[in-house]
């Protein structure tokens, strides 16, 4: 078991847990940098940073609970508490200066202490477990449980550059094994976990990764050839692409967003997907906006959130949100109703979507919105609410609306 420790990789793995809990990086980035300064790394290498690194991400509060030190504090000995991290697992540390102070029999100890404060047993911020409870009530232990797995790693056939039968055949060439999941017609679960980014049928656009939550977004905004749609907050575009294939690459996309790299981003992933109907616009001001008013047989407002039903992938989220920050959140996904819906023409339809699973940021803000000025032109026709417990896959809210 301790030839499993290589001082260099610990070292890495602290080193990133540091610039995401002392300098407040992302946790994405700060492994892709470290990745990407140590090449020599190979894939076996790679997966053991990575998979420590964000179980120890997502189960921080734990860790440090265990370590009898407060998991708020920047100022932490990183390097210890990746030995902590492996204690708790029952694994025998090596005997390295840094370790030799932990004591195996008290973190088991504290560890059995946590079972009673659900808050550090789950691995959340008081605030954020007490705002669930309030709103889910025992649903939220049960999601807990879910959303401090790791997440499965799901695919989006691109049907404008492949078909299914295709997909499969290079898949096999590749020994990749896959499954398909039910209710999701192009969505395929990648059952053995790897870097599929360096394949060639990704290169080519057969596939982007798109979790199968994700890709019901698309399909409920129901898009058909010759439509002109508007992708609201487009981001790096993974449903503004779907969407376009969902059309068969007829009709118009505008692309909107407030980020012009993530715009900019997007136009690479629709060169690569085949995609030629997109047009990006960058939200510079309120005129951008009113010029579409009545103008899109369809209209997807994809919100900014949470992200409470990301959390296995965006173990991070939960240590960067704050209360103030979800309550403006809030605001700006009404604001974003009220001053998007407009676009809407007569006769079409919104998709409003987020990957919370907080009911104050989805059934209750079509409430809300139901019931002001811009709302009554409106009526909700579908909800949906994927649960990240009963689906395995990301906690999604999305609901249908129709123009009067």
């Amino acid at each position: 078991m301790k030839k499993l420790f290589h001082r260099n990789l610990i070292l890495a793995i602290a080193q990133t847990l540091e610039k995401v809990f002392k300098y407040n990086q992302y946790a994405d980035r700060a492994l892709e940098e470290l990745f990407a300064k140590n090449k020599q790394w190979g894939s076996r290498d790679r997966a053991f940073i990575a998979e420590n690194f964000y179980d120890m991400v997502r189960w921080w509060r734990l860790i440090c609970f265990c370590a009898d030190t407060d998991y708020s504090n920047p100022n932490q000995n990183y390097f210890q508490l990746v030995g902590v991290w492996f204690l708790l697992q029952n694994k025998e540390l090596p005997s390295w200066d840094e370790w030799k102070t932990l004591c195996p029999s008290l973190i088991a100890q504290k560890k059995q202490q946590a079972q009673n404060i659900l808050a550090v047993r789950f691995s959340m911020p008081d605030w954020l477990f007490e705002r669930g409870l309030s709103e889910l009530q025992q649903r939220w232990l049960v999601e807990l449980e879910s959303l401090n797995q790791i997440a499965p790693l799901v695919i989006r056939a691109n049907l404008l550059k492949t078909s299914l039968e295709q997909l499969f055949d290079y898949f096999k060439s590749q020994n990749i094994d896959y499954q398909l999941i039910q209710g999701c017609p192009e969505a395929i679960l990648i059952l053995r976990r790897q870097n599929l980014f360096r394949l060639e049928g990704f290169q080519k656009g057969w596939f982007e990764i798109q979790d199968a939550s994700s890709q019901r977004v698309a399909h409920l905004l129901s898009p058909q050839s010759g439509m002109r749609i508007v992708d609201a907050c487009a981001g790096g575009g993974g449903k503004t692409l779907h969407i376009a294939a969902l059309m068969k690459n007829k009709g118009s996309i505008i692309a909107l967003d407030v980020e012009e790299h993530k715009l900019q981003n997007l136009k690479k992933r629709a060169k690569r997907a085949g995609v030629s109907i997109i047009e990006t616009r960058l939200i510079r001001s309120f005129k951008i906006i009113k010029r579409l008013y009545n103008t899109a047989d369809r209209l997807l407002l994809d919100v900014p959130c949470s992200g409470t039903g990301v959390l296995r992938r965006n173990p991070d989220a939960k240590w960067k949100l704050q209360p103030s920050f979800l309550e403006n959140l809030q605001k700006t996904q009404q604001e974003i109703l009220q001053k998007y819906s407009p676009i809407v023409k007569s006769g079409g339809k919104m998709v409003y979507a987020t990957c919370s699973i907080l009911p104050s940021e989805n059934e209750k803000q079509i409430q809300t919105f139901l019931h002001t000025q811009q709302g009554k032109f409106f009526t909700l026709q579908e909800e949906i609410s994927i649960s990240p417990a009963q689906s395995g896959f990301d906690g999604f809210y999305m609901a249908l609306l129709a123009k009067n």
